[in-house]
């Protein structure tokens, strides 16, 4: 089975087996631990161009802040703006300022979810009113964590927000949250590489 291109996202269906380990050369800490190569490195590089060229041609000519959600979503928020820098740079002759902040969300304390969502990492979001915001996520499962960061975010009063994730989970208990850019849908499995690790 190939994964499946739609106009807003690459949708991996639950069956999809992906790539045999064989053929990439895997970290030797992932080697006991992987069964297949889900997506290629090459593949979500041209997928992130893509979301990047949408990013841009929606923005326009606007300055925006972009909210990165630590700690998986730095990698792709890396790779997302330097494509976003090229879009700009390739269309025109002014680039588009942009600024860049980090946010953790706290939900769990040990294994178990809270139901409170906190947000660390910066004094106060009130820096981003009306301003375009660009919510950089790595992966979303439920989605209710999102949810809630989007209730907080609107309290500042921006001019707007929209959310790119790079990884879209298809779960049964899922908030029904569907984020403005979506790289990947993929099965509710459990997935590390590309600043997705377990056990750190």
């Amino acid at each position: 089975m190939v994964p499946v291109q739609t106009s807003a996202k690459v949708e991996l269906s639950d069956d999809y087996k992906g790539y045999e380990l064989e053929y990439f050369c895997v970290p030797r800490h992932y080697e006991d631990s992987l069964e297949c190569v889900l997506i290629p490195s090459g593949l979500i590089q041209d997928r992130i161009e893509r979301l990047a060229r949408d990013v841009a041609a929606d923005l326009g000519r606007e300055p925006f802040a972009a909210l990165c959600v630590l700690k998986g979503g730095y990698k792709f928020l890396a790779d997302l703006l330097e494509k976003i820098k090229q879009c700009y740079r390739f269309s025109s002759e002014n680039s588009v300022p942009f600024s860049v902040d980090f946010i953790r969300l706290q939900s769990y304390k040990d294994d178990h979810s809270t139901g409170d969502v906190k947000v660390l990492g910066v004094d106060g979001l009130s820096f981003l009113q009306n301003k375009n915001v660009l919510v950089v996520e790595d992966i979303i499962d439920t989605g209710k964590t999102m949810k809630v960061l989007l209730e907080i975010l609107e309290k500042q009063k921006p001019k707007s927000v929209k959310v790119a994730s790079l990884f879209v989970k298809r779960t049964s208990s899922s908030s029904g949250l569907r984020p403005d850019y979506v790289g990947f849908e993929i099965p509710d499995r459990f997935i590390v590489g590309y600043a997705l690790d377990y056990n750190v």
